[in-house]
């Protein structure tokens, strides 16, 4: 579990980098500036929870199945929120019209929340942490 949790956590961290630069130099060419901050707070939570999730898989305090919940709750409360937000940052350069997903985005922070409070629950409620 740890494994998947480390490697997830690079994915996502990678992944807030690359597109971290190309909201700072080549989105800027292609959208508004409310679009490109709006880009960058996707960005931003994803590294943010990247790191939440490194510092998951490295430690041992938790056990198995509660690692899991917490790592479960941030992996989809990222997939929806950032990358709801990437998508409706992008609206105006495709056809398609993402502000019908709009809604996933409060979805995806209602789960990152849910990741935040299960773990700090687990680590009051644990009667010995490593």
């Amino acid at each position: 579990m740890n494994r998947t949790i480390l490697l997830v956590a690079t994915v996502l961290g990678l992944m807030a980098i690359i597109l971290g630069a190309f909201g700072a130099h080549g989105l800027k060419k292609l959208v508004d500036a409310e679009a490109v901050d709006t880009f960058e707070t996707g960005v931003r939570y994803q590294m943010y929870h990247a790191l939440f999730l490194l510092f998951l898989g490295i430690w041992n305090g938790l056990e198995r199945v509660m690692k899991k919940r917490v790592f479960s709750m941030v992996l989809v409360g990222v997939i929806l929120f950032s990358f709801s937000i990437y998508l409706l940052a992008l609206n105006s350069l495709t056809a398609f019209d993402f502000k019908i997903i709009g809604f996933l985005t409060p979805i995806g922070g209602v789960f990152l929340i849910l990741g935040w409070f299960l773990l700090g629950y687990y680590i009051l409620t644990q009667k010995r942490l490593n």
